[in-house]
């Protein structure tokens, strides 16, 4: 009974301590007087993807990289056809040129990347860590450059919450980080306990509940941009969340100890899902009604990924 409350108390501060790096990281970056789609692809995608590197970081050090990998697989899937798919069914999600034409075949070239490594090498080492990071680093260099040079038309930029200071943002990360450290340690802790008394493994675990667990961040995030009407905010965060979890979570990960392939299945199943899914959100993005994910595409990305957990779990 104490893994299951250790569990939810896992989530539970892994929930508020994104909340808390969310609302910090936003105020600070709207200082710098950038879009909100850039917002989203960087700032609140890191911040609501410090809980896959949290748990990421904590997992490795227990000698489990099927929980990496599936903690980090699965939020992507979750990511896409969850958490996209459950917006999408409230609110129709406009998908910007500068997505279609730059955002979303990074996202796609990250994944192929990701795969070709995990499939022809079969882990990811520091030098290979150090890599990604360097790629995404090129990739935010080029859209914050060129989104402060777009910029000088105002109506694209974020207001500033003159009501929150920068101190008390700085507070917000400096609690928003303590909570999801130690939420990562009773997740992973708890998660480990219930596979082995279960005789479950930790990578269906992983790909399931801990990785909509750790999809919460992006999931509130989301829903609440779209009821402000920041669609661009909510699309760059999923997309940009699903490219710091590849590169930058994988990556940093990685630097501290080899993040190896150990079950087949995460190969098998679980990469060869999340590139599939992927691919189709690529299709629904750029085909039928291009650049609109209204209701009926939602329900399809949900479906898709209740057929997916369905199957995981068998």
């Amino acid at each position: 009974m104490s893994s299951f409350l250790l569990l939810i108390t896992g989530f539970v501060f892994l929930y508020y301590g994104g909340e808390l790096l969310v609302r910090g990281s936003v105020v600070i970056a709207t200082r710098a007087r950038i879009s909100r789609l850039v917002v989203g692809m960087t700032v609140v995608s890191f911040a609501t993807s410090s809980p896959e590197l949290f748990v990421s970081l904590e997992a490795i050090f227990n000698e489990s990289s099927d929980i990496v990998l599936g903690n980090i697989i699965g939020s992507n899937i979750a990511n896409i056809a969850l958490v996209l798919g459950l917006t999408a069914i409230f609110f129709n999600v406009n998908i910007s040129n500068k997505t279609l034409s730059l955002d979303y075949p990074f996202l796609l070239f990250s994944t192929l990347v990701v795969g070709f490594v995990l499939y022809f090498i079969g882990v990811i080492s520091a030098l290979i860590g150090f890599v990604f990071l360097l790629l995404l680093s090129c990739f935010l260099y080029y859209i914050i450059v060129e989104s402060r040079q777009e910029n000088d038309n105002k109506t694209d930029v974020i207001e500033k919450e003159n009501n929150t200071s920068l101190l008390k943002s700085f507070l917000f990360l400096f609690f928003g980080a303590f909570l999801l450290k130690y939420g990562a340690d009773f997740l992973v802790s708890s998660a480990i306990e219930i596979s082995n008394h279960l005789n479950i493994e930790e990578r269906i675990i992983a790909v399931t509940v801990m990785a909509i667990g750790t999809s919460i961040p992006e999931l509130a995030t989301s829903i609440v941009a779209a009821l402000r009407k920041e669609v661009d905010l909510a699309v760059g965060n999923i997309i940009g969340s699903n490219i710091f979890n590849l590169f930058a979570v994988l990556g940093f990960t990685a630097i501290f100890k080899n993040v190896k392939v150990i079950n087949s299945h995460i190969l098998s199943i679980d990469y060869l899902s999340m590139l599939v899914l992927t691919l189709i959100f690529g299709v629904l993005i750029y085909f039928f009604t291009k650049g609109i994910l209204n209701r009926k595409k939602g329900l399809l990305l949900v479906i898709i990924y209740t057929i997916y957990i369905y199957f995981t779990i068998q």
